[in-house]
């Protein structure tokens, strides 16, 4: 299911014991409760079957100090339930906050969804590597 307002989509897709969700748009003030929402049910539903997340931030276009605090309690409920989550694929605008921030000390940061999935597992990057034809 297709979660979306005016300004932020969240898309999942499986591979493996992975669950890639991908952003677009911005995570702001506006967007931020939107987003946990839609997040929420993702995230129980992962770690409850001992997936991996991944963040694919691709489409992020802006990410707030609001999208980060988002982005933080994620983080803390997937290391309290023993779940791995990461980020993957920044935009340059997107990464140079992450570094300012320091998040990227909060939660991993791949160049790409593959290096990502492949943090997770082997079979997570192979189906991910078979589903894109590769």
């Amino acid at each position: 299911m297709t979660h979306e307002n005016a300004t932020m989509t969240l898309q999942p897709a499986v591979f493996a014991n992975a669950l890639v969700l991908s952003v677009s748009g911005r995570l702001d003030q506006m967007t931020c409760e939107t987003f946990r929402s839609a997040l929420g049910p993702h995230l129980a539903n992962a770690l409850a079957a001992g997936q991996g997340i991944v963040l694919d931030l691709a489409q992020l276009d802006y990410v707030s100090s609001a999208g980060l605090r988002c982005f933080m309690l994620a983080a803390k409920e997937a290391k309290a339930r023993a779940g791995k989550i990461v980020v993957a694929d920044l935009q340059p605008m997107v990464a140079e906050i992450f570094q300012i921030s320091r998040f990227d000390l909060v939660l991993p940061v791949h160049a790409h969804v593959i290096d990502a999935l492949q943090a997770i597992s082997n079979e997570a990057a192979s189906a991910y590597l078979s589903r894109q034809g590769a």
